[in-house]
């Protein structure tokens, strides 16, 4: 029987609209909450979310729209 491991995978978004510290936490919270979602990091400095997911249960699309649904927009950045 062949068991499959789950593939963790960085992804990096740029986010527009966020300019206080309580946004940062509003962000984590929406996106902590999904399932596949095993880490979300927001330096409040740099603008960027750092979410570690697994890519089978939730893809980047997902990661945009509970962003969006907390009121920000984001979008997928290579750095």
């Amino acid at each position: 029987m062949a068991t499959s491991t789950p593939t963790t995978t960085h992804t990096v978004l740029r986010a527009e609209g966020f300019s206080c510290p309580s946004c940062v936490a509003k962000i984590e919270k929406q996106v902590g909450r999904l399932k596949g979602v095993e880490n979300v990091k927001v330096p409040f400095a740099s603008a960027r979310i750092e979410v570690d997911h697994d890519n089978e249960r939730i893809s980047v699309d997902d990661l945009v729209a509970a962003i969006a649904k907390a009121g920000y927009k984001a979008a997928p950045s290579a750095f």
